[in-house]
């Protein structure tokens, strides 16, 4: 296990993989930091980094071990600058990068077959050939391995219900792939850990179905009537084989939707 770690935007999944590495108990323990632009509301514990990368940083950062990117495309228009500025101020390559894209980098695929790590990119939409500009540069940059989640849930990312809750229209026939954080954040340690990390990884659960599967399910246990079928409802979406990650972790903490929501809900109940 790495001993000192830098988070790269540690938002929602930078904080899961901080507190797994500091609850890790190596020797020496594990020192995390985290780089924001506002650090103030870091957990204890968290090294604090206020670093702006859409510029160049004005001092150098620490030297460390091993770091995590997942800046957004919504922050990082194009990841070649941050990414550029972020290289230029660390005294070294850390021996291993994990850098978090999406699986929207396969969005110009259908449903007719599980795609696996083997599948090119194809990306049709411009927040989608941004990530794989961001792929590209952390390879180029870092020798960074890819990890492209599927849609990404837990607690607090709570738009479906929401959508479900409201009645708003969905595409009942979009197929469609997640994985919870809390494996997500499983995944990047596991990454962080390994000598030989593979290249590429797809993060999804490896239990895919359609949109109109998930909100009824939801709208039973919100005792709600179900979400109207959006027009047109084109079944679009791909499938994911998530075999590679199932191998990597074994069981996963959250193995489907169902066991997901159903936490959530019995978590933090919603209200109409």
């Amino acid at each position: 296990m790495t001993t000192r770690t830098l988070l790269v935007g540690c938002g929602r999944v930078g904080l899961r993989v901080g507190e797994l590495l500091r609850a890790d108990g190596g020797a020496p323990p594990a020192e995390v930091l985290g780089l924001r632009r506002d650090p103030s509301s870091l957990p204890e514990g968290f090294v604090p980094i206020a670093a702006d990368l859409s510029a160049p940083l004005p001092s150098p950062l620490p030297a460390v071990d091993a770091m995590v990117i997942t800046l957004a495309p919504s922050v990082a228009a194009s990841y070649r600058e941050p990414l550029a500025h972020l290289a230029a101020a660390l005294p070294g390559i850390p021996s291993c990068t994990v850098f978090v894209s999406s699986t929207r980098v396969l969005e110009g695929y259908d449903a007719s077959r599980p795609l696996t790590e083997a599948d090119p990119a194809r990306p049709r939409s411009d927040r989608a050939r941004v990530l794989l500009e961001g792929e590209e540069r952390a390879r180029e940059l870092f020798g960074a391995v890819v990890l492209r989640p599927a849609g990404i849930y837990g607690p607090g990312r709570d738009r479906l219900l929401r959508t479900v809750l409201e009645g708003r229209p969905v595409e009942h026939e979009r197929h469609t792939n997640r994985i919870h954080e809390a494996d997500l954040a499983r995944a990047i340690v596991a990454l962080l850990s390994m000598p030989d990390p593979p290249a590429l990884l797809h993060a999804s659960d490896g239990a895919p179905a359609r949109l109109g599967e998930i909100v009824a399910h939801l709208a039973a246990r919100l005792d709600v009537p179900v979400p109207p079928r959006a027009a047109p409802d084109p079944a679009a979406g791909t499938v994911l084989d998530a075999t590679a990650l199932h191998r990597l972790l074994g069981t996963l903490e959250v193995p489907d939707f169902r066991a997901g929501y159903d936490a959530m809900l019995r978590e933090r109940p919603l209200s109409r």
